[in-house]
């Protein structure tokens, strides 16, 4: 399940380029929050209190409750906008969501075991195929990553989406085949010139 962030917000009365810009130059993020058969909603956002949130791991599996003029929204971060520059946040988009409400998601994938793992014992390689998984589940299911478990795999050996135990209520977006998530590939000798 994912963990649920609580964020302040305040209400923005109009958009636009020229709104957006004076939102920035005040020291507030400008943002959206959109979806759910409802209008959108116009927000500003503590710059210091969203970049320390857009830098933690796992930003956009996060589920948040923003706050504005004493409504909460239940929100999805589906895309923030950079600087070039700078690097700092210029706009955020957020999907409101239910508790029925069903999302495609990329989900970061984080190996365990490594260090047990019999095939990298002997001197194996882990290449990883997929550093994400795009998953299909309910909003207030989908984890923070999917965890695989690398114990009992030899050089050799591939790790697939069967293998890999996903939480209850989350299925992966590909069902027509059981596909590749990383390998235990044997190590490669350079040969004495």
């Amino acid at each position: 399940m994912t963990q649920i962030i609580a964020l302040a917000a305040t209400a923005r009365d109009r958009a636009g380029k020229g709104t957006a810009r004076a939102t920035r130059r005040a020291g507030s993020i400008p943002a959206v929050i959109y979806g759910n058969k409802e209008k959108p909603v116009m927000i500003a956002l503590d710059t210091t209190k969203f970049t320390r949130e857009i830098h933690r791991p796992g930003f956009f599996t996060h589920l948040f409750d923003i706050t504005v003029d004493g409504q909460t929204h239940r929100v999805l971060p589906r895309d923030v906008q950079l600087d070039p520059v700078y690097d700092r946040p210029l706009h955020a988009d957020f999907l409101r969501v239910s508790d029925t409400t069903e999302i495609t998601l990329k989900v970061p994938v984080e190996f365990v075991n490594v260090e047990t793992c019999p095939g990298i014992k002997k001197g194996g390689v882990l290449n990883v195929v997929r550093h994400d998984i795009e998953v299909f589940a309910k909003a207030s299911d989908l984890p923070e990553k999917i965890v695989v478990d690398l114990a009992g795999f030899e050089v050799g050996a591939s790790v697939h989406i069967s293998s890999v135990k996903l939480p209850e209520g989350v299925r992966p977006t590909i069902t027509d085949r059981d596909f590749t998530v990383a390998t235990i590939a044997a190590p490669t000798v350079k040969a004495d010139a």
